[in-house]
C-alpha cells in the first residue's frame, strides 16, 4: 500500500495523458492544439509535482496516429504546446513516451504492456520501479502500473475493476494530498 509520507526525491512520477493531464474527448482523440484543454489544476499541480519527484514521465496510448486520424508529426505538435505551458508553469516532463498502435495490432506497445516503462528505464537507469507511481484514469493505466512493480493511483469518477493503491478525483487532488502528508511529516520532525 502506499503511504504519500514515503515520497522522496528519488522518486518517479508516471502519468497517462488524456484523462489526467488534459480532458478525454468523448469517443475521440486529441489530434490538434486547440483540442487539448488542460483539467482544471494540473499545470499548477506539476510544478508542485516538479519538486517532489526526480523524474516525471507520461505514458500515453495514441491510436489516432494508428488509425489515420493524425499523424506523429501532429502528436509533436500537441506535446509541444503542452510542454511550454507545463515549463511556463515551473512545471517539468522528463520525457512522453506514446505507443501510435491499434488496440487490434497483434505486437503493440500499448499500455497495460511493458515497452513503454521499459524504455523509461533504459533512458533513465536510476528509475527503481518501487520507488515509482503510476497515476492513470483508466484499467490499462493500473494494470501497467502494477506489471511494472510501481504503485498505482487512480484519478477519476468511474469505479476502476483494477487494483490500486488510492484514488483522488484529479490530479490537483493527489497533489494536495501529497503536500498536505509532507507538511505533516515535517511537522513531527
Amino acid at each position: 500500500m502506499l503511504n504519500l509520507a514515503d515520497i522522496a526525491s528519488d522518486w518517479t512520477l508516471f502519468l497517462d495523458r488524456d484523462g489526467v493531464i488534459n480532458q478525454r474527448p468523448v469517443n475521440d482523440y486529441v489530434k490538434t492544439v486547440p483540442e487539448f484543454r488542460f483539467i482544471d489544476g494540473v499545470v499548477e499541480s506539476l510544478a508542485s509535482l516538479s519538486r517532489l519527484f526526480r523524474h516525471i514521465i507520461v505514458v500515453t496510448n495514441q491510436q489516432g496516429i494508428g488509425k489515420g486520424l493524425m499523424s506523429s508529426a501532429d502528436l509533436d505538435v500537441i506535446h509541444a504546446y503542452m510542454l511550454d505551458e507545463i515549463h511556463n508553469g515551473g512545471g517539468k516532463i522528463n520525457r512522453i513516451y506514446y505507443c501510435p498502435d491499434l488496440k487490434t495490432s497483434r505486437d503493440n506497445c500499448r499500455k497495460p504492456g511493458q515497452q513503454m516503462a521499459l524504455q523509461a528505464k533504459r533512458d533513465f537507469p536510476e528509475i527503481d520501479f518501487r520507488k515509482a507511481i503510476m497515476v492513470g484514469d483508466t484499467n490499462s493505466d493500473l494494470l501497467f502500473g502494477r506489471k511494472a512493480g510501481m504503485f498505482t493511483v487512480y484519478v477519476g469518477q468511474e469505479t476502476p475493476t483494477e487494483a490500486f493503491d488510492l484514488r483522488f478525483d484529479n490530479l490537483a487532488a493527489f497533489t494536495q494530498a501529497i503536500k498536505d502528508q509532507s507538511i505533516q511529516k515535517n511537522n513531527h520532525k
